[in-house]
């Protein structure tokens, strides 16, 4: 593969097609859907006579940023270049219509577990895809036109999956792409805001949350969201709560922590954070995977749960051991 960069290979790939449909993960972030709406800004502005679409279920917590093209049809995509960005694996992806695309690009920023598609680009140590997508921009500038809408989107993301330049993975290119960014016509300050704010419901569950969470001595804490817990704060079962997971990581005391939150089928979501231990290979025992730093998992019962909280007590405490 390496006779050509992979940013040209992909911009080949792109002007072999006359469609391009680009999906993104489920449950959506914001870098998943700036990295994903910015690219279709791109390829419309690059590209005015072909076919560029974002697909995905809509969530209005995120129409500030934008919205997928909701009328595509499955005839679409046999003639289709498919783009998949900021997904791991492939039962990830919004939208399983994606296989059925003429050809298949990846994107992102996980570690590739689930090295899927024709062409792959993937950079672990990549803050956001929206930093990779940038980057493909300018390795490509002399084809390729970016939009002021694609750089607020790009923003965007980056500030999202870096927490606003907090988490380890900003790099001196992730500063160097956000002040690039930040050349074109967008607020800053709306993008900052609009990622900060959270209503009146979660600014409530927030304070359960850390009035709730147990700390263990060893520094791993967690805390368990049920329906019940949710809705009691006037906020619907199947909102997210995403805002409530980098809360604990203000803490002094805590090093690593899980977030169980109950799935519709009575099963628990597990959202697992760390300031230092490697979190990923709990979470892959757990069926998940994801960031040394910030994983995904599941458990099916009130024992998993526990045996979760054993595992990663364990973990920050053998962690703490060796470093003493």
């Amino acid at each position: 593969m390496n006779h050509m960069a992979i940013e040209t290979a992909i911009l080949e790939k792109i002007k072999q097609y006359q469609t391009i449909i680009i999906h993104r993960h489920q449950r959506p972030d914001p870098d998943c859907i700036g990295a994903q709406l910015a690219l279709r800004a791109i390829l419309r502005a690059s590209f005015p006579e072909k076919t560029a679409v974002a697909v995905g279920k809509h969530y209005p917590g995120f129409d500030w940023m934008g919205q997928a093209d909701q009328e595509v049809s499955d005839d679409t995509y046999h003639q289709a270049l498919v783009i998949v960005v900021d997904t791991a694996n492939q039962p990830r992806v919004d939208d399983e219509r994606w296989q059925t695309g003429a050809a298949v690009i990846k994107i992102d920023h996980h570690p590739n577990d689930d090295a899927f598609g024709d062409l792959q680009w993937v950079l672990p140590q990549a803050s956001s895809t929206s930093e990779i997508i940038y980057d493909w921009f300018e390795a490509n500038h002399a084809d390729l036109t970016m939009p002021d809408d694609a750089a607020r989107l790009l923003y965007a993301g980056i500030v999202g999956d870096t927490g606003r330049f907090m988490y380890p993975a900003t790099s001196a290119n992730t500063f160097a792409v956000a002040g690039k960014l930040l050349a074109y016509d967008f607020s800053m300050t709306a993008v900052n805001q609009a990622e900060d704010e959270i209503s009146p419901e979660m600014a409530r569950l927030s304070a359960y949350a850390y009035q709730n969470l147990e700390i263990l001595p060893s520094g791993a804490a967690y805390l368990k969201l049920t329906d019940e817990i949710v809705e009691s704060f006037g906020l619907a079962a199947n909102d997210s709560t995403s805002a409530i997971v980098p809360l604990p990581g203000k803490i002094t005391s805590v090093v690593a922590w899980a977030i169980f939150v109950e799935s519709k089928d009575k099963t628990f979501r597990v959202r697992l954070r760390s300031k230092g231990p490697s979190i990923n290979e709990l979470a892959k025992r757990h069926g998940g995977g994801g960031h040394a730093l910030a994983s995904g998992a599941a458990a099916e019962d009130q024992a998993e749960i526990d045996q979760v909280i054993h595992e990663l007590d364990q973990l920050v405490a053998d962690t703490k051991g060796e470093n003493e």
